[in-house]
């Protein structure tokens, strides 16, 4: 028997607000990265900023070793564990699950292209939106089958990775100061761009988007393990009994620790620390294959510390943001689009990490608090309705909260 004919048997899923508190820590995380990404050409030691101060590199040390590369696979192993969810939700409309999920696939590659284009070339969505389809493919496999497939493509993404970054220890510092060197000469035509006027911000992200497109690749061949990893969850339920598995989550979060956060510190110092410009892909490179492992703690540990009394607390602070998580990672490339672009403020390369960082969490609190209120009266934010709306190809229901994250 299918799952999928298995799911037809289920009622309609609630909502789980640990997963929403963990969508609500993710944004955190996701606001972090993208704030410096967008702050300037520099950022992240994309290559070595030389006026830099011992405090800028030190920040950007830390958001290295705790932010890059680690949230957007929470988000992929929620995007992954959610499916899921929807395709029980579908079974209980008696609705065609996969109608369903290209429709909603669609709307995320528009609101992903919008996004690229007009507000942040760093844009998640459409990876999600492209590599989404393989769920759709895989809804009917077992559990092992899924937790399977994951090993098998992080093995192909993660080994050549590694061999690229061992071979540009091999190359001259010559070629390496040189590659840099280029990169740094179009940064002057990119900030002119950020600060010009609206058009010229537009034109800014579109030339970068082949560049964001490999990126985008490279990216996929972690985030597909992170929906497959989900998928399996999704399947076996894990998430909505979690002190059944509390000793599982501890060696889960002891070992992904261990090997992640190693990878990690090595990343920062290669890309913002005393490294140097030799090591600085092999570090990004390291720390990208690392980083599952640290988001695999940090899910463990939050789903550990969220089932205590104080993390009951927190859950009820981070689950509202984490209901109308697309709305608020939106709205987050807006506000700093318009602080770091042409369409406001024009602060592209003006500020230094220190005081983006600053600013990042005091937007973060306020998403806190606006999520907070709005969810008290709604039952999706805006963007999530449009979604839903596109979803369902028609207006979406009020007043019943149960839907799980869908």
């Amino acid at each position: 028997m299918s799952v999928t004919a298995a799911h037809t048997r289920q009622e309609r899923p609630t909502r789980i607000p640990e997963l929403d508190a963990l969508r609500g820590f993710a944004l955190a995380g996701i606001l972090l990265v993208n704030a410096l990404m967008m702050a300037g050409p520099h950022a992240l030691g994309v290559v070595d900023d030389l006026t830099a101060s011992v405090s800028d590199r030190i920040v950007e040390g830390l958001v290295q070793t705790f932010a890059v590369g680690k949230f957007y696979l929470l988000f992929s192993f929620l995007f992954g564990y959610s499916f899921t969810l929807q395709l029980t939700s579908a079974a209980s409309d008696g609705a065609r699950a996969v109608p369903r999920h290209l429709r909603r696939t669609l709307g995320l590659l528009v609101l992903g292209i919008l996004h690229a284009v007009l507000l942040y070339v760093g844009d998640i969505l459409v990876t999600y939106a492209l590599f989404g389809l393989v769920l759709i493919a895989a809804r009917n496999c077992s559990p092992g089958a899924a937790l399977r497939a994951a090993r098998i493509v992080y093995g192909c993404a993660a080994v050549p990775l590694l061999l690229l970054g061992t071979f540009s220890l091999l190359m001259p510092d010559a070629e390496t100061a040189a590659a840099d060197a280029e990169l740094a000469a179009s940064f002057p035509a990119l900030i002119a761009g950020y600060r010009g006027d609206a058009a010229s911000v537009v034109a800014a992200n579109i030339g970068q988007l082949p560049d964001a497109l490999l990126s985008a690749l490279v990216m996929g061949g972690f985030v597909l393990p992170a929906f497959l990893v989900g998928l399996h969850c999704g399947k076996l339920r894990l998430l909505a009994d979690t002190g059944r598995h509390r000793a599982r989550m501890r060696r889960i979060c002891l070992l992904g620790t261990a090997t992640g956060l190693p990878g990690s510190v090595f990343m920062a110092l290669a890309v913002s620390g005393p490294l140097g410009p030799r090591w600085a892909l092999f570090g990004q490179l390291v720390g990208m294959v690392t980083a599952p492992a640290l988001t695999a703690a940090y899910v463990c540990g939050m789903l550990l510390f969220l089932d205590t009394a104080r993390g009951a607390r927190v859950t009820a602070l981070l689950a509202p943001a984490g209901r109308m998580a697309l709305t608020n990672y939106l709205s987050q490339s807006l506000v700093m689009a318009l602080v770091f672009t042409a369409y406001g403020f024009a602060l592209y390369d003006r500020l230094g990490p220190g005081d983006v960082v600053l600013g990042a969490l005091v937007l973060y609190a306020v998403q806190l608090a606006v999520s907070a209120r709005l969810m008290a009266r709604h039952r999706y934010g805006p963007v999530e309705w449009f979604l839903r709306a596109v979803t369902l190809a028609g207006l979406p229901r009020g007043g019943d909260r149960r839907d799980a994250a869908v």
